[in-house]
C-alpha cells in the first residue's frame, strides 16, 4: 500500500504482476498482455534479475513501445477506476502479464503504482510470481 493513504476512498485497487505460464490470475478484473515489449529474459546480465532491480527497471521502461503502452493505458485507467468505484465496487484487480511474471509485468505495476499514488484509491501492489 501507497504511504499516506488513510484518506483515501473506500475502492481498493490491486496491482498484480503474473506470469502467463502460471496461469490467469483467477480475481483479474482488468488483464493485460505485455509479452509485446523487449524481454529482458534475454538479455543475459538481466535475466536472473528481476523488475525490482534499476538495469531490468531501466531496460523495460527505455523503449519507446513501453511508454506509448502507459501512456495508452493511463487514460483507461482514469477513466475506469471512477465508474467502478461510483457502483460500489470496494475492490478492483488490475492484472499486467508476461512470460514468467519476473520482468516486465513487474516494472509495469510498479511504474502504474507511481502513477496512481495520487489517485483516492488504496493501491495495494503484489508480484505473484516473481520470486518463482
Amino acid at each position: 500500500m501507497v504511504a499516506g493513504t488513510e484518506h483515501r476512498s473506500g475502492m481498493t485497487v490491486t496491482l498484480l504482476s503474473f506470469g502467463y505460464k502460471y496461469g490467469l490470475p483467477a480475481d483479474g478484473d482488468l488483464v493485460v498482455d505485455v509479452r509485446f515489449l523487449p524481454n529482458p529474459f534475454f538479455v543475459e546480465d538481466l535475466r536472473s534479475k528481476t523488475g525490482l532491480d534499476a538495469p531490468v527497471r531501466d531496460y523495460v521502461l527505455r523503449g519507446r513501445d513501453t511508454m506509448e503502452f502507459l501512456a495508452r493505458l493511463q487514460p483507461l485507467l482514469d477513466y475506469a477506476l471512477p465508474r467502478y468505484a461510483r457502483e460500489g465496487k470496494s475492490h478492483l484487480t488490475v492484472a499486467l502479464g508476461c512470460t514468467g511474471g519476473r520482468h516486465r509485468s513487474v516494472v509495469l505495476i510498479e511504474e502504474l503504482a507511481r502513477l496512481l499514488q495520487d489517485t483516492p484509491y488504496r493501491i495495494r501492489v503484489q508480484h505473484r510470481d516473481m520470486q518463482r
